[in-house]
């Protein structure tokens, strides 16, 4: 769908044919029947060849047979699948086409069922190769390490605190909000453990019902309940010698907690309505989102198993306060999701950069994700722009997240009367339009999104207030001038 398909035949006929029998599946093709056309416009532009998913060419032309168009193609696009339409099924020609670099050839007259499979398989390809491109490009930048994008400091000393407790027994807790990635430094304690030839099995405590989730962790015997037709292996077996990643911890039901207890003291698990004891040898890793000692401390979270659990305790600052990772983490997934969806996006654009560098994504990782995801398959324009973002943060979403207690000016301390004298409507404007100019890092753009005016009535605010604050000043001088006179005189 939207795939962008090159068709050279010099035949009006044929173009029409093809673009009337897939113009149900919406692909944005463009046609030529001169074949110096397009390669006259790819010496000017290198990069011309490289936004189509797919050509499509025919063999014989007057100017220039299918062959050696494919040939000056692939000098400068080797990656892009050419579909060669020929009207012999000669064995010569297919060689020749193949050896020139065709992906696939279909004889005329255009058996269009067989083209379309044809097409399926070459957008295929083309899919794969830019999701590898994808990969490569990461794989190139000095922030991805060990399969994972850090480029802030703070990140960096969680990935290297995750390395160096991965070959002990140790239990491991690894808090933060949702979204920053959690089960990621999970599994890279397994990958680097002794361990890592061994299963690695994560659940959601939170996602499955208590009734249903003792079962899932320990098994159960046949017949134990109603609906047990079979024996069930848990969780902990099936972990075996491995990694058993228990997320979202702090939402497990008090009784299965003091169960949990036990099999981490005892290193024994029984399944459910059986009698017999069985070892248990994987390593547990948990996190979450909730802070346990909290919980403990309000009687929600057992204290023993906390203890058991809090061995050595690994903290994922959430994305607002590692801002150096944004940008990376957005491009990786725009070059995975430009991939998926062929679409015509070529990169975020400079405004689009600064917005999503000032959000303070309370939904991390996984929000940028899914914003990137959009942007891509919503862009109007060759670069995502602000408006292809989601406008889902609102002032006082901004203000809330930012941590800073020095920012706490808003309406709250307003009501709050802790001035000790009130401003008046203008000085309350200037401040108010001075704080959200802070919380977006003076981006004026955004500012005047929250702020809900144009950018023009935003840059006459500013002016506005420049020059009050000029007048005042002059003001100021002009009565520290005239007391110095009088204390002169």
């Amino acid at each position: 769908m939207n795939a962008r398909i090159l068709v050279l035949d010099d035949d009006i006929d044929t173009q029409e044919l093809i673009a009337e029998r897939f113009k149900s599946r919406n692909f944005k093709f463009e046609f030529y029947s001169d074949p110096s056309e397009p390669l006259s416009i790819a010496s000017k532009d290198p990069k011309y060849f490289s936004q189509f998913a797919l050509i499509i060419t025919d063999f014989r032309m007057p100017q220039m047979d299918g062959i050696e168009f494919i040939k000056e193609i692939r000098k400068a696009s080797p990656n892009i699948p050419i579909i060669l339409m020929t009207a012999t099924n000669r064995v010569d020609v297919a060689v020749e086409a193949i050896r020139a670099g065709a992906y696939d050839f279909v004889v005329k007259p255009i058996n269009f069922s067989q083209m379309s499979l044809a097409i399926d398989r070459a957008l295929d390809l083309s899919k794969l190769r830019s999701q590898n491109e994808a990969l490569k490009s990461t794989l190139k930048s000095s922030w991805y390490t060990d399969g994972i994008i850090a480029k802030s400091q703070s990140f960096q000393n969680v990935i290297q605190l995750a390395k160096r407790v991965a070959n002990s027994s140790a239990s491991v807790l690894i808090q933060g909000e949702s979204g920053t990635g959690k089960e990621v430094i999970a599994k890279l304690i397994h990958q680097q453990s002794s361990r890592s030839d061994q299963p690695f099995v994560a659940i959601n405590c939170s996602a499955i019902p208590e009734g249903l989730l003792e079962s899932e962790l320990f098994g159960h015997a046949k017949g134990s309940f109603t609906g047990a037709s079979e024996k069930k292996i848990g969780l902990f077996e099936e972990a075996g010698n491995g990694t058993l990643f228990l997320d979202e911890i702090g939402d497990l039901h008090p009784s299965l907690q003091a169960k949990l207890l036990r099999v981490l003291q005892e290193k024994l698990i029984k399944r459910v309505g059986d009698n017999v004891e069985r070892p248990m040898n994987a390593r547990v890793i948990t996190a979450t989102h909730k802070d346990l000692v909290k919980e403990v401390r309000e009687k929600r979270f057992r204290e023993d198993l906390f203890f058991r659990l809090n061995v050595i305790q690994i903290k994922i600052p959430p994305l607002r306060e590692r801002r150096e990772d944004i940008l990376p983490l957005a491009q990786y997934f725009f070059d995975k999701y430009k991939a998926q969806n062929e679409t015509e996006a070529t990169g975020l654009s400079k405004a689009a950069m600064e917005y999503i560098i000032n959000l303070n994504w309370h939904g991390n990782v996984r929000e940028l994700e899914n914003s990137i995801e959009r942007a891509v398959i919503l862009a109007k324009g060759n670069k995502i722009e602000v408006e292809d973002m989601p406008q889902n943060e609102s002032p006082t979403r901004v203000f809330a997240g930012s941590g800073n207690k020095d920012e706490a000016f808003g309406v709250q301390s307003f009501l709050s009367g802790s001035f000790k004298k009130l401003p008046t409507l203008e000085e309350f404007s200037r401040l108010y339009v001075a704080h959200v100019l802070k919380c977006v890092g003076g981006v004026k753009e955004q500012a005047a999104r929250l702020l809900e005016i144009d950018r023009k009535t935003l840059y006459r605010k500013l002016a506005d207030h420049e020059k009050a604050h000029e007048e005042a000043l002059h003001a100021v001088n002009g009565e520290e001038k005239s007391h110095d006179r009088l204390n002169i005189n």
